[in-house]
C-alpha cells in the first residue's frame, strides 16, 4: 500500500523514534507557513488514562449539538487514518496520501521524528478545514510533545495522571510526570481537571498555581453520582439526570463527566442538556472494554465464551479494568490474553490482576518491534503468582482457552497495538 511505504520512509528520518524536543516540529511548521497559528477553538488534552474516551465523548456532544469537529489522536487503533478526524470524517486514503507526500516534500528529508511529522500533517489539514472546534490529544507527556505548539486555546483538560513512560524520565517519579504534563499548559483560557488521586491532585495544583487560566476541578466545581438508572452530574449550574454512557466500566462515567463539565463551561458553544443526554448514549469508542459478539474470532471460541478487548497498558488503567471485572460474579473463570510493549511496568500491571484472573496467555504483538518477548512476559506473570504460558497466535490462544473452559470470560489486554491487531483479525 502506498501509504505504508511513505510511513516506513518517515520512520527513517530520525534515529530515535522518541526524542523529546520542539525544535524540529517548529522548523517544519515554519516551512509549512505555520498552519498551527491558523487553528482556533482548540482543546488540548493531557493525562495518562482516559484521554481517548474523553475526546470521543466530547466529539459526540459537539456533533450532536450541530458543531463541526477536527480531532487528532495518537496512536491509532486499526488504521492510520484514525489519527485524522476532519470535519466529521476520518481522512480518506487518497487525501492522506496527498497530505503525507506534500509535507514530505516540504521537509526535504530533514531530521524529524515520526510523531512530529504526523502532528505537522494534522495542523496543516486542520488549518484548511476550519471546524468549530479542534480537539488535540497530546502524545508522550506534553511539555516537549509535538502537539504543544499552539499559542492559544480555549481549554486544557487534565485527565487522570499515573505512572507511565518512566524510561523517558530521569527518575521516573509521579512528580516528574505531573510536571511534564501540566507545567506548560497555556495561560489565559480554562483548565479542567478530572478525578485524581489526592496526592496527584495536590501536585497538579502546585504545578498550575501560577497559570492564569480559570481552574475547574472535579470534586470542587463538578462531580457525579451513580444510581440504579444511570448517574447524576452536578456543577455550579445545577444537576442533570443522565443514562449510563455507551462505554462499559464505571470509571468511564468519570471520563464522560469531564467532557460534560467542559462543554457546559465553554460559553461560546450552545450545548443543551438534551444534546448531552443524546450524545453519551451513542459514543463511538473501539478497543475500550469492547465486547466481541460477532466476527471471525468468534469461530475459535464457544457461543458461551465472552471476549473483551481493552488497550489498557499501565498500572492506573489496570486498576480500572480490575474493578470492572468485579462485576462478573457469575462464577465464570476469567482468562487473560496479554501482549505488552517493552517499556511498560509489566510487573505492576500484571500484579493488579492476581486473584482476579484464572491464568494468563502471553503473546508477541504482531507487526510491532518494541514488544516484550512473550516468554519473558509469561515469567513475570508467574512471578506475580498467576499461572501463565505462551501461545503462537491470538487464534491459538482463543482456541486453547475455549477448549479448557467453554464458559470462560476472555480478556485481551496490555497494549493498544494488541487491541488493534485483534480487531483487524476479527
Amino acid at each position: 500500500m502506498k501509504i505504508n511505504k511513505i510511513l516506513k520512509r518517515l520512520l527513517q528520518l530520525h534515529p530515535k523514534r522518541v526524542d523529546l524536543s520542539l525544535k524540529r516540529i517548529k522548523r517544519l511548521l515554519k516551512d509549512l507557513n505555520n498552519p498551527e497559528k491558523k487553528i482556533s477553538n482548540a482543546i488540548q488534552v493531557v493525562g495518562t488514562n482516559g484521554k481517548y474516551s474523553f475526546c470521543t465523548t466530547l466529539r459526540e456532544i459537539f456533533e450532536t449539538a450541530g458543531y463541526s469537529v477536527n480531532l487528532n489522536v495518537s496512536p491509532s487503533l486499526r488504521r492510520f487514518n484514525e489519527r485524522y478526524y476532519i470535519s466529521g470524517n476520518y481522512i480518506s486514503d487518497e487525501k492522506l496520501y496527498e497530505l503525507l507526500i506534500e509535507v514530505e516534500k516540504k521537509n526535504k528529508d530533514k531530521d524529524i521524528t515520526f510523531h512530529e511529522f504526523i502532528c505537522a500533517c494534522f495542523f496543516l489539514e486542520a488549518s484548511r478545514n476550519k471546524s468549530d472546534v479542534n480537539i488535540l490529544e497530546s502524545g508522550l507527556f506534553f511539555r516537549l510533545d509535538a502537539s504543544n505548539v499552539l499559542e492559544k486555546n480555549i481549554a486544557s483538560v487534565i485527565m487522570p495522571i499515573g505512572i507511565d513512560h518512566k524510561d523517558f524520565l530521569k527518575k521516573g517519579t509521579i512528580d516528574e510526570i505531573v510536571y511534564e504534563k501540566c507545567s506548560h499548559l497555556l495561560n489565559g483560557s480554562k483548565i479542567f481537571i478530572s478525578n485524581q488521586k489526592k496526592d496527584v491532585l495536590q501536585k497538579i495544583k502546585k504545578n498550575i498555581s501560577n497559570n492564569t487560566s480559570k481552574k475547574i476541578i472535579f470534586g470542587e466545581h463538578y462531580d457525579y453520582e451513580k444510581n440504579k438508572d444511570g448517574f447524576v452530574y452536578r456543577d455550579e449550574g445545577g444537576q442533570i439526570d443522565l443514562p449510563l454512557p455507551n462505554l462499559p466500566g464505571e470509571f468511564q462515567i468519570g471520563n464522560v463527566s469531564v467532557a460534560i463539565a467542559t462543554v457546559r463551561k465553554l460559553d461560546q458553544f450552545k450545548i443543551s442538556e438534551f444534546h448531552i443526554r443524546q450524545a453519551i448514549t451513542k459514543i463511538r469508542s473501539e478497543g475500550r472494554l469492547q465486547n466481541i459478539t460477532q466476527g471471525k474470532l468468534r469461530n475459535y471460541v464457544s457461543q458461551n465464551n465472552k471476549i473483551l478487548i481493552d488497550g489498557a497498558h499501565n498500572p492506573l488503567a489496570a486498576v480500572a479494568i480490575g474493578k470492572y471485572l468485579e462485576n462478573f460474579n457469575s462464577g465464570k473463570k476469567i482468562f487473560m490474553i496479554l501482549g505488552m510493549m517493552a517499556n511498560k511496568d509489566h510487573k505492576q500491571f500484571i500484579s493488579t490482576f492476581k486473584n482476579r484472573v484464572h491464568s494468563i496467555i502471553t503473546l508477541n504483538i504482531p507487526n510491532q518491534i518494541n514488544f516484550i518477548e512473550k516468554t519473558k512476559l509469561s515469567k513475570i506473570a508467574q512471578s506475580c503468582g498467576i499461572p501463565s504460558k505462551t501461545e503462537a497466535s491470538i487464534q491459538s490462544a482463543l482456541k486453547n482457552i475455549a477448549k479448557e473452559d467453554t464458559n470462560a470470560i476472555i480478556l485481551c489486554t496490555g497494549s493498544l497495538y494488541l487491541a488493534g491487531e485483534i480487531l483487524n483479525l476479527n
